[in-house]
């Protein structure tokens, strides 16, 4: 389902120049560390949707440096809202295009994705779609570190099912395997405004972790 637009948002947003950041192309490109003037690790968030999930692992990892990558531009203002209220300084967002991730983050620049609740997109003809088909993961692989990761997390069955196919036949290493993540004792999850809902409503949640192995 579509947001209805919010034609204030696009001026609302110029009073977080600090934290959402203009379109990057290629300026950032292999220089996100000094953005943030650091060498910490750099961890990216792919459809960061108003900002829960990012916000949480930004207090709970301050050692780290987090980017969310977010397509709607009227949720990402309350994303932002939430990194100001919250006075982080390790987390910068941007309204982008997460086909286009190659042209803003250099070759093994990341650490560390994470990817919750996207689009499932059900039909078959759409499966090229699905931020875990195989032509995503190759995309992914150029961006990570050597042996980084991919955290994933779904309230749709047959989308996590269909990801871990990908992941197997992109030769991943993948763990962490749970069909029910709040039954399943593991400890420092974060949730996303899609997992509380879904959980309250008792739809388990599925998640892994997967890492890119170096390529021989």
């Amino acid at each position: 389902m579509r947001l209805r637009k919010k034609p204030w948002i696009a001026e609302a947003l110029t009073g977080f120049s600090d934290i959402v950041l203009p379109n990057p192309g290629e300026t950032l490109q292999g220089k996100w560390l000094d953005l943030f003037g650091n060498r910490l690790p750099l961890q990216v968030e792919l459809g960061t949707g108003k900002g829960r999930f990012i916000t949480g692992m930004a207090e709970q990892q301050a050692q780290a440096n987090f980017v969310g990558i977010e397509a709607q531009q009227d949720v990402l203002y309350y994303a932002a809202q939430k990194v100001q209220a919250k006075e982080l300084t390790n987390v910068r967002l941007l309204v982008f295009d997460v086909n286009n991730i190659l042209t803003i983050f250099a070759p093994g620049e990341i650490d560390r994705l994470y990817i919750n609740f996207c689009d499932p997109w059900p039909k078959n003809r759409h499966a090229k779609r699905r931020l875990t088909h195989i032509g995503f993961l190759e995309k992914y692989r150029t961006v990570l570190k050597p042996g980084g990761q991919l955290w994933f997390k779904t309230d749709n069955r047959p989308l996590f099912e269909f990801s871990l196919e990908q992941f197997a036949a992109f030769g991943l290493k993948v763990e962490q395997v749970t069909y029910d993540l709040h039954r399943s004792g593991f400890d420092g999850n974060v949730m996303t405004e899609y997992e509380t809902k879904f959980s309250l409503l008792g739809q388990p949640i599925c998640r892994c972790e997967v890492t890119f192995t170096p390529t021989k």
